[in-house]
C-alpha cells in the first residue's frame, strides 16, 4: 500500500509541476506557428513565442533543430521560466529543412556553399538567413537583434547561422557543435568508426520522411540486452548494414566512404569559418562523449580563420549537453563541486547574449577562455586556449610498466600483447544497454587486469601537475598482421587513502563507490592504424616491422594532484564503443566475419624506439 501511495504522490507532484509550467507559459507567452518561405520556395515550420508584455522592443533568440519543435499546436506548454523568458526574449524554434513539419529534403550535415549563384543554391546558412530576414520583417516588437543557440546537432545549425552573414544576427552560442564526423565527432575518431553512436544515431536521424509529419521517424528494430554481447554476436559491419536496411541512405553513404575523402571534407564545417560577423561563444564539456572534438577545434579554427571575430570559449567538466540541465556537479563517480555548476554557466551565457542583443551585459570585457580544471576542481581564465604558458612534456614508457620523464636506455625492450577480435576489450566494466555518458570518467581498474591492455604508471607525484591543452600519443610499434587500432588512455590514479571532501567537492550521486586507488579516465582516444601516415591514403603495416603511430587525443584541462599518479593504458580494441578492426588490411565496412584474426602488438620502449605521451604541462 505504501508503495502505491508513494507512486501516487510522485505522479501528483509531476502533474502539478506540468500544470504550473503550462500556466506560467500561457500567462507570459503566446505561440504562433508559421511556415517561413525560403528562397527556393521550400517552407520551414517555425514556432514563434511572443512575450505578452508589450513593454519596449525584444531581441529574438533562434533555435533550429532536426529533433522537432513539438508539440505541434498553439499552446506554449513546452516553454518555462529561464533567463530569456523572464527577460521577455522572443523565442523562435524551427524544424530544419526536411525534418518533421518542414518541407524539403533533409541532408545530414549539409555542406556549406560559399559560392551561391542562384536561388536554388541553398544550404543551412541560407535557410538561416532567410528565416532571420522574415522574422525581422514580420515579427512585431523585435529590436532588430537576433541571437542563435543550439547544442550538438543544434550547434552545427548555430554555426551555420554564424556563416549566414545576416546583419541582424549579433551573437551565436554553438554548444558541443558537430563539426567533422570523420576526424573526431560522433561518427569517427581518427578513422575508426564509433560504432554505438553511429549505428544508434543513424537509425533515427537518417530515416526517410517523404512528407511533413508530426510522427516520429521509423526506427529499424534492434534488440540490445547487453551491448557487448549483442554487438559481438552481430559481428562484422556488413551485418550491421543488413540490420539497418536499404532505406537509411546516410549509413550506406558512410559505408562507401571509409577514408577521409572529398565527401567527408565537404561536411567539415570548420573549413568555412572565415569573416564571421556575430560574436561567438563556443561551449562544451571535457567529458563529452560525442562532440568534444567539435568544441575544441571549432574555437581554434575560428580563431585562426576569423581573427577579428569576438570569440570566447567556455568548457567545464560537463558531459554532452550537461550544461543545459537544472543541476550538475558530478559525473559518474567523480565529483567536481559542491555548487551547481550550471547556475554559473547560465549566468555567463545570458550575460554574453544580453550584451550583444540588448547591450546590457559586459561580456565584451570578459577573458577569452573560461576553463574548468578537474582534479583541483577550479575555474581558470585565459586570454586564449590553449594557454600560452603550456609546455609539451614527454612522459616516456619504460620497462616494468614505468612511466616517467627519462627516455629509455635499454638497447632492446618492448611490451607486447595479443589482440583478439573475438575477445575485444570492453569500454566499461559492467553489462549495459547502450553507450553511457559516465564512461568518460570511469574507473579503469577492470582494464588494468586484462592481458591485452598495457599499463604504465608514474611514481606518486611530489607536487601538483596542472595540464591544459592537447595530448599527443607518439608510439613506436610493430604488429604481426597488416592493420590494428591503437587506443591510448590517460588516467589519474587516486591515492590508496583517498576520500572526497564533501565541503569542497559535493556529495556526488550518494553511492558509496570505492574511490581509494580509483583510476579515473581523463582522456581516451584512438587511431585506426592504417591511417597513421594519411587519413586520405591508408597504408598496410609491414608485419613485425617497427613504425611510428602518432595521433592527437584532444585537449584536457586536469590537475594531477600531489600524491596521485599518472597512468597510460594502451590496447587495440574498445568495444562496442568502437567497431573492431579485423587486423588485416581489408575493406572493414564490407568484409566477412572470417576476416577477423589475432595480432601480436609490440609497443617499444628502447633507445631509438622510445614510445611516449606528450602532455600539456602548464608552467
Amino acid at each position: 500500500m505504501k508503495k502505491y501511495l508513494v507512486i501516487f504522490l510522485f505522479l501528483s507532484i509531476f502533474v502539478q509541476a506540468q500544470v504550473r509550467e503550462k500556466t506560467w507559459a500561457e500567462m507570459h507567452y503566446t505561440r504562433t506557428n508559421v511556415m517561413i518561405p525560403m528562397r527556393d520556395g521550400v517552407r520551414l515550420y517555425t514556432s514563434i513565442y511572443m512575450p505578452i508584455s508589450n513593454a519596449g522592443k525584444h531581441p529574438i533568440l533562434l533555435f533550429r533543430t532536426p529533433y522537432s519543435v513539438a508539440p505541434y499546436d498553439n499552446t506554449p506548454n513546452n516553454l518555462g521560466p529561464d533567463s530569456y523568458t523572464l527577460n521577455d526574449y522572443i523565442i523562435v524554434n524551427q524544424d530544419v529543412r526536411g525534418r518533421w513539419m518542414s518541407e524539403g529534403e533533409f541532408v545530414n550535415v549539409r555542406p556549406f556553399n560559399a559560392n551561391k549563384k542562384s536561388k536554388h543554391d541553398i544550404d543551412e546558412a541560407s535557410d538561416t538567413y532567410d528565416t532571420i530576414d522574415w522574422l525581422i520583417k514580420h515579427v512585431q516588437n523585435n529590436n532588430g537583434c537576433v541571437g542563435a543557440k543550439g547544442n550538438s546537432y543544434g550547434g552545427f545549425y548555430t554555426l551555420m547561422a554564424g556563416l549566414s552573414g545576416h546583419p541582424a544576427l549579433k551573437a551565436i552560442v554553438p554548444q558541443a557543435p558537430v563539426t567533422d564526423w570523420y576526424m573526431g565527432d560522433d561518427f569517427h575518431h581518427n578513422g575508426a568508426l564509433m560504432l554505438m553512436d553511429a549505428f544508434g544515431f543513424s537509425r533515427t536521424i537518417s530515416s526517410p520522411r517523404p512528407a511533413p509529419t508530426t510522427v516520429g521517424p521509423y526506427k529499424p528494430p534492434f534488440i540490445e540486452a547487453d551491448s557487448y554481447s549483442s554487438y559481438l554476436r552481430i559481428g562484422a559491419l556488413k551485418n550491421f548494414s543488413y540490420l539497418m536496411g536499404d532505406s537509411i541512405q546516410f549509413w550506406s553513404q558512410v559505408m562507401e566512404h571509409p577514408d577521409y575523402d572529398s565527401w567527408w571534407k565537404a561536411r567539415d564545417t570548420r573549413r568555412s569559418c572565415y569573416n564571421i560577423k556575430p560574436a561567438v561563444m563556443v561551449v562544451g564539456g571535457f567529458f563529452d562523449a560525442e562532440d568534444l572534438y567539435g568544441t575544441i577545434n571549432l574555437y581554434k579554427d575560428i580563431k585562426r580563420q576569423s581573427p577579428l571575430t569576438n570569440l570566447s570559449l567556455v568548457i567545464g567538466p560537463w558531459n554532452h549537453g550537461g550544461y543545459n540541465g537544472v543541476f550538475f556537479n558530478y559525473l559518474g563517480n567523480v565529483r567536481f563541486s559542491k555548487e551547481n555548476m550550471n547556475a554559473y554557466y547560465k549566468k555567463v551565457e545570458f550575460n554574453f547574449l544580453d550584451t550583444y542583443l540588448r547591450g546590457k551585459g559586459n561580456a565584451v570585457k570578459t577573458p577569452d577562455a573560461k576553463i574548468f580544471f578537474s582534479g583541483e576542481n577550479t575555474w581558470a581564465s585565459f586570454e586564449s586556449w590553449p594557454p600560452k604558458n603550456v609546455e609539451g612534456t614527454s612522459f616516456y614508457l619504460n620497462e616494468n610498466g614505468q612511466l616517467g620523464l627519462s627516455s629509455p636506455e635499454a638497447v632492446q625492450s618492448y611490451s607486447d600483447y595479443i589482440s583478439d577480435p573475438a575477445k575485444p576489450v570492453p569500454f566499461v566494466k559492467d553489462a549495459i544497454s547502450g553507450r553511457n555518458k559516465e564512461y568518460m570518467t570511469d574507473d579503469q581498474r577492470f582494464a588494468s587486469t586484462r592481458p591485452d591492455v598495457l599499463t604504465f604508471v608514474t611514481d606518486p607525484l611530489s607536487e601538483d601537475v596542472k595540464m591544459g591543452g592537447d595530448v599527443i600519443a607518439d608510439l613506436k610499434v610493430s604488429i604481426s598482421t597488416t592493420d590494428a587500432d591503437f587506443v591510448v588512455k590517460l588516467i589519474d590514479v587516486f591515492p590508496d587513502n583517498f576520500v572526497y571532501d564533501e565541503l569542497k567537492d559535493g556529495k556526488g550521486d550518494g553511492k558509496d563507490y570505492f574511490m581509494k586507488g580509483y583510476q579515473m579516465l581523463v582522456r581516451g582516444d584512438l587511431i585506426r592504424g592504417r591511417y597513421r601516415n594519411s587519413f586520405e591514403k591508408p597504408e598496410a603495416f609491414v608485419p613485425d616491422q617497427p613504425t611510428t603511430v602518432s595521433f592527437n587525443l584532444c585537449d584536457i584541462a586536469h590537475t594531477f594532484m600531489k600524491g596521485h599518479r599518472i597512468m597510460v593504458q594502451i590496447q587495440s580494441s574498445w568495444f562496442p564503443l568502437v567497431d573492431r578492426n579485423p587486423q588485416q588490411f581489408v575493406d572493414i565496412y564490407h568484409c566477412d566475419d572470417k576476416a577477423f584474426i589475432k595480432s601480436t602488438i609490440k609497443i617499444y620502449h628502447q633507445k631509438g624506439l622510445a614510445s611516449r605521451i606528450i602532455l600539456p604541462v602548464l608552467k
